[in-house]
């Protein structure tokens, strides 16, 4: 390593050490989003007992549920206040020892499905499973059966989400990186990794096509209301990127908006519009390593706890983020919870029904919100 990087490296590790030890003087928390409504606190919040990590949310197509995937490796059914959360799927046959709600070194044996979606012809639910690849399981449940587990001769290191084209038979979905898996997701944004693609499962076929690559943390999936372009959330760089499928740009991809923090998934309602999560805000500290894979690279190599490291990316304040975009990309209206009094760290928004269904991968809860 030349003299420049050595004095470089031991300013910034200088300084973040500093920020890292001062955080009760918010010397770095995000800035705040012009037009944001301080409103998710309102949120009711339904507990998961002996549960944790409600990533992703789904109602079937009779309205029944939400179902929602844990991090023990279960898919869980919503049957109302009396009746409460019941175990409908899981996505692992190998289920003696997975019986701790967060076990990370436990995922890869008990399976996490991350996305859900279900095909509204068939009541077959779709899962991405971090570590299993894309299942499906049928509308009574059960053991889930495996459709894509390798891509182009290797193994699916970290599926992450879809959406379905059901006209068309097509999934679409993405596999966050080829070099890091789910419960290395900080050391994935953190060095710059951009492994992450962007891909379709021909279900007639069972072909897979890459329709993009070199993805930072390719994340949620929402196709467009008339299924004339993909979104995919580029996690690391707050980017959504807009793949088109269809008319003069097909095949070509663009940025569909820069968003202030880190987008987790997308989900459109009903009037073609799309919520995106934001798992944080991101700080101007943050944006510095993360734009900057050397640095981020060298903070991997010190003796940072995951705990410090996330606090790094988030700016120290677990507040809660929804952003409302058009069709078009601009954004309509932004929703928070800026002092994490009820919710944070929002992974999915799903609109039904005037209410907002709002999961985080690192809560015990489902946040509920009432659209006036």
């Amino acid at each position: 390593m030349n003299t420049t990087k050595l004095i470089f490296s031991a300013a910034a590790l200088a300084i973040i050490t500093v920020i890292l030890t001062l955080s009760s003087k918010n010397v770095y928390r995000p800035h705040s989003i012009a037009g944001s409504k301080d409103l998710l606190p309102k949120a009711k919040v339904i507990q998961l007992k002996g549960a944790v990590g409600p990533e992703s949310l789904a109602f079937d197509p009779n309205g029944e549920g939400p179902y929602t995937g844990v991090a023990d490796g279960r898919i869980l059914k919503w049957q109302g206040d009396s009746e409460g959360w019941v175990d409908f799927a899981v996505t692992s046959s190998q289920r003696k020892e997975c019986v701790r709600p967060f076990a990370p070194h436990m995922e890869h044996v008990c399976g996490r499905p991350l996305g859900l979606r279900f095909d509204t012809r068939t009541g077959d639910l779709y899962i991405a499973d971090a570590y299993l690849g894309l299942q499906v399981v049928g509308p009574s449940g059960g053991l889930a059966t495996p459709l894509v587990t390798e891509v182009e001769g290797q193994p699916l290191h970290f599926t992450n989400d879809m959406d379905l084209d059901e006209q068309e038979d097509i999934i679409y979905f993405t596999d966050t990186s080829t070099q890091f898996q789910r419960r290395q997701f900080i050391a994935s944004v953190v060095s710059g990794d951009k492994t992450g693609r962007l891909m379709k499962y021909d279900k007639s076929t069972k072909a897979v096509t890459v329709l993009l690559r070199g993805l930072a943390f390719a994340n949620g999936v929402a196709l467009s209301k008339d299924k004339s372009f993909v979104l995919v959330a580029e996690t690391s760089t707050g980017r959504i990127v807009r793949y088109w499928l269809k008319g003069p740009d097909a095949g070509k991809h663009d940025t569909f908006a820069d968003l202030p923090g880190y987008p987790d998934n997308i989900r459109r309602n009903s009037r073609g519009e799309f919520w995106v999560a934001l798992h944080s805000k991101r700080s101007l500290l943050a944006q510095l390593v993360t734009s900057n894979s050397w640095l981020g690279r060298t903070l991997l190599k010190l003796p940072f706890t995951f705990q410090q490291l996330h606090y790094l990316l988030v700016g120290g304040q677990p507040h809660a983020t929804a952003i409302k975009l058009s069709e078009e990309g601009q954004v309509l209206e932004v929703l928070e919870d800026v002092e994490s009094k009820t919710l944070k760290f929002l992974s999915e928004v799903e609109e039904k029904n005037g209410r907002l269904w709002i999961g985080s991968v690192l809560v015990p809860f489902v946040g509920v919100y009432e659209l006036s």
